[in-house]
């Protein structure tokens, strides 16, 4: 029986039996879907379309390992390794708090996608059609084009963070260089099948995550003084004298003005929190992204949901209390802070602490991770591109996809972006990376406000319909998680520029706060295109109206067919409960 609400299609069984398809009405969001074989695919897949060229469909490549490792290693990139180096100017204990606070939040958005994503896992499914199917399609279209937009840009701030690694060891070459040579790997890497974008993104990120836990255990034994430059245990020093710093700027000459008192403190404390959300932003994006293109996505994305904030604990908080440890916050060589910087404060704890050829090795770690989170971003906004067109709201051109699986045109316009990264040429790469990820975040914010309200309205469409006995993953803490991180994203994103107004600076204030318009204008720009031309004065969908169920029945029986790997080891129990 269909629920309230439903668009009407109906079940067609093919003649032998073997493949159930959906016979969608013209307003269905979803293109045509089918089972075979146990996956999802398209029912058009390879045939023929205009022209008579052959019509292929985003495909279900990645294994289980592959969504775990991109779940956390899209995660960790140049907003720890890198941007810490920035933070950690307002005082260690205010780097590991800010990272503690913003990981609380990023753990409320991750719940809450975990559970829309799992529920309909289709390719094309993601955080943008979740705006777009429960709030409407103007706030669709605005909130798709600015992840979109996010997605590129994090692409651009990515390879400039790259570039400004490799400058450690070179600086007599172009940074030009450089940057075509990693915007030439990653389109590469984009290009080639999901399945190997996959297998490439799961070795970088266990690069990533290597090269993490190494630097943990390493920051242990510098707190206990074994570095060859040590002479006694080092502990807590550098938290002694000034666990959070004065806030500062720079004046008209340049000169350093700092604000006194507890309200200097904890406006620092709130620049760590606000520069902490590079690190952060766009993560729970990739697991979505790939929870349409994965192997039996209802059991792998809950998986990699329920250990994200493990890993958050483990990678992030313990991270920036090494960093904290092993470096003084007063660094003059920290992001920014001089003409010669180490990039990575990690690298400087290193250099610190007199260790011979590692700081070369992690340097090198932390050049992988810059080039697998450009990898993944670029793969996301493709995606992004793809579900754009997808709903009507991008040339239906974007659609088009290979045999590989790979929506080709889509991933060559959203890498346009990351050649913005050429700005570095003529910039420092302090000011270019500050620039990209400041955009590019408070894009991630006001993404991630619509998303947090598209839930809420779901949810009730959901117990609208009778649903809730078919949600198999459920976000903790809901409905509260989306409340608090409404309103803590929301008051980010308003004071995201106020360092800006003590010395007034047009780039940094544009970086800041260029997203709003254009979120406002695309919003407005689609509302009196849908009011004045479509005649649909509704600001929002009914809940009656919202479709929560095209699909669902052919997921459940995707799910059902697909069987779980079965160990036939102790070592194969052990890996297929890591990955």
């Amino acid at each position: 029986m269909a629920s309230k609400g439903e668009k009407n299609f109906t079940i067609v069984e093919s003649s032998a039996g073997s493949s159930t398809s959906i016979a969608r009405s013209r307003h269905s969001f979803y293109g045509d879907i089918s089972i075979a074989n146990s996956r999802v695919i398209s029912i058009e897949d390879g045939k023929a379309g205009e022209g008579g060229e052959p019509q292929f469909q985003l495909k279900r490549g990645l294994k289980s390992r592959h969504v775990q490792l991109i779940a956390i290693g899209g995660a960790i990139g140049t907003g720890l390794f890198v941007g810490s180096g920035l933070t950690l100017q307002s005082g260690p204990a205010a780097l590991f708090l800010a990272f503690v606070f913003m990981s609380t939040i990023i753990w409320c958005v991750m719940q809450i996608m975990a559970e829309m994503i799992t529920f309909l896992p289709i390719p094309g499914n993601g955080p943008m059609t979740f705006v777009y199917d429960n709030l409407s399609t103007s706030f669709g279209f605005a909130i798709g084009w600015n992840y979109w937009y996010a997605f590129s840009m994090l692409v651009a701030a990515e390879v400039v963070a790259a570039a400004y690694v490799i400058e450690y060891w070179i600086q007599s070459v172009n940074i030009a260089v450089w940057i075509t040579i990693i915007l030439a790997v990653i389109l590469i890497l984009n290009f080639t099948s999901v399945k190997f974008f996959g297998e490439a993104e799961f070795w970088f990120a266990s690069i990533k995550l290597i090269t993490l836990t190494g630097l943990l255990i390493l920051g242990v034994v510098l707190f206990f003084g074994g570095g060859p430059n040590q002479t006694s245990v080092l502990g807590f020093w550098y938290w002694r004298d000034y666990p959070f710093r004065q806030f500062f700027y720079r004046g008209d000459n340049d000169n350093i003005i700092e604000i006194a008192g507890a309200t200097g403190r904890f406006l620092a404390f709130w620049r760590a929190v606000i520069r902490s959300g590079f690190a952060f932003i766009c993560s729970p994006e990739l697991i979505a992204a790939a929870g349409g293109e994965c192997e039996k996505p209802r059991h792998n994305i809950p998986k990699a949901a329920r250990r994200f904030v493990y890993r958050l604990i483990f990678f992030y908080c313990f991270g920036t209390i090494v960093i904290g440890v092993i470096v003084d916050s007063k660094d003059p060589r920290l992001l920014g802070g001089a003409s010669y910087t180490s990039a990575s404060p990690f690298v400087l704890g290193i250099t610190n602490a007199g260790i011979p050829v590692l700081n070369h090795i992690v340097n090198a770690a932390i050049l992988t991770s810059a080039a697998s989170s450009g990898n993944s971003f670029l793969f996301t906004a493709s995606r992004t591109m793809y579900s754009l067109a997808n709903r009507g709201l991008a040339p239906k051109v974007f659609l088009k996809v290979n045999r590989f699986g790979i929506p080709y045109y889509s991933v060559a316009v959203s890498s346009l972006l990351g050649f913005l990264a050429y700005l570095n040429v003529s910039n420092s790469s302090a000011t270019a990376f500050n620039w990209f990820s400041n955009i590019s975040t408070i894009s991630g914010f006001i993404s991630w406000v619509f998303v947090c309200f598209a839930y809420l309205r779901w949810r009730k469409a959901i117990t609208y319909n009778g649903l809730d006995t078919r949600v198999t993953y459920r976000a903790s803490l809901s409905p509260w998680c989306a409340y608090y991180a409404i309103f803590m994203v929301s008051l980010i994103s308003i004071t995201n520029g106020f360092m800006v107004f003590f010395n007034f600076n047009g780039a940094d204030f544009v970086a800041a706060y260029i997203t709003l318009p254009i979120v406002f204008f695309l919003y407005t720009a689609h509302r009196l295109y849908t009011v004045f031309y479509l005649k649909d004065k509704k600001w929002l969908i009914p809940i009656p109206e919202i479709d929560c169920s095209t699909g669902l029945d052919l997921i459940e029986a995707e799910d059902r067919n697909t069987p779980l790997p079965v160990p036939k080891n102790w070592i194969e129990k052990v890996w297929y409960w890591i990955a």
